[in-house]
């Protein structure tokens, strides 16, 4: 089986002094999911939780959204030519009367590490697919100090990116700050499918009153899966691209970018924050914003 890192020696240059050390790698390896037998989609991926992996990814493109609509998942048995198993592979069978994926879903070519589809025509199929619509009220009420905390919490459980430098994690937090969930992966989008795939199993969808934290850029695709797990704020410690904030804001979703130490940037979702001096009700909020909005 893959494993999640590797040692290698490497040359090592420090101010002009030459050694040679071993180095300790994260893992990169590509993941084949299949659903009912049937191809689906290939991702690289650091292996670990890959079933989490696997059906996160459906609960993102809509397929799935209980954990009783998936009957097994597991690896596949001789996965190559020879008949060995190259735990690459992953088999999902869904439970009688939940439909596959539509065959338009099925990707050719893999997807690297850092990318998935993105698009006028996925923000359509957000649109269509949502099982659970953000509420207009409810959810978390967040506070500049609370969000400006989460980074530091998600670094002290980021165990192998202190190993190796090279991992994203994505954390998923109540609405006080507290730490629910944490998986890193050297792709951010498997890093969200493994903490949804996670929920997913223990039966947690949708996620309403969490908060999710990625530890890069806000990319559509990641918003796309908060949105589809029911998320209702989602915060990165670098910039959203403009289809993400467009998605989250059509969406209802909280959107926090830049968010380094105390400050950050909100994009969409304002209402869902306290600031200093700020005595309204979060209901008073909303409907300021939708005023002014409007």
């Amino acid at each position: 089986m893959g494993r999640v890192t590797e040692r290698r020696r490497v040359m090592r240059i420090r101010d002009g002094a030459v050694s040679e050390r071993p180095d300790t790698l994260v893992g990169e390896e590509p993941l084949e999911i299949r659903v009912n037998g049937r191809p689906l989609a290939i991702t690289m991926r650091t292996p670990g939780d890959d079933f989490a992996l696997a059906t996160g990814f459906l609960v993102s493109e809509g397929v799935v959204a209980a954990a009783d609509e998936v009957t097994r998942v597991a690896y596949c048995a001789g996965a190559t030519a020879d008949g060995s198993n190259t735990y690459n592979v992953v088999d999902v069978r869904l439970a009688d009367g939940v439909a596959p994926p539509d065959a338009s879903l099925e990707r050719k070519v893999y997807t690297t590490s850092s990318c998935g589809l993105c698009g006028k025509a996925s923000l359509d199929a957000v649109r269509t697919t949502a099982r659970w619509p953000l509420p207009l009220a409810g959810g978390p009420v967040l506070t500049p100090a609370l969000l400006s905390a989460l980074p530091e919490r998600l670094r002290e459980h980021q165990r192998v990116f202190d190993r190796t430098g090279g991992l994203h994690a994505a954390a998923l937090f109540d609405g006080t700050g507290e730490l629910l969930d944490v998986r890193e992966d050297v792709g951010r989008h498997n890093a969200v499918d493994k903490v949804v795939g996670r929920a997913l199993t223990a039966g947690r969808l949708p996620l309403a009153d969490t908060v999710l934290l990625v530890s890069g850029r806000a990319s559509f695709e990641l918003v796309q899966k908060a949105v589809m797990a029911g998320i209702p704020a989602l915060a990165a410690v670098s910039a959203p691209s403009a289809l993400a904030v467009e998605l989250a804001e059509e969406a209802g979703l909280t959107l926090v970018g830049f968010l380094r130490g105390t400050s950050m940037n909100v994009y969409s979702g304002s209402e869902r924050l306290v600031l200093p001096g700020d005595s309204s009700s979060s209901d008073q909020r909303r409907a300021r914003n939708a005023h002014t909005s409007s």
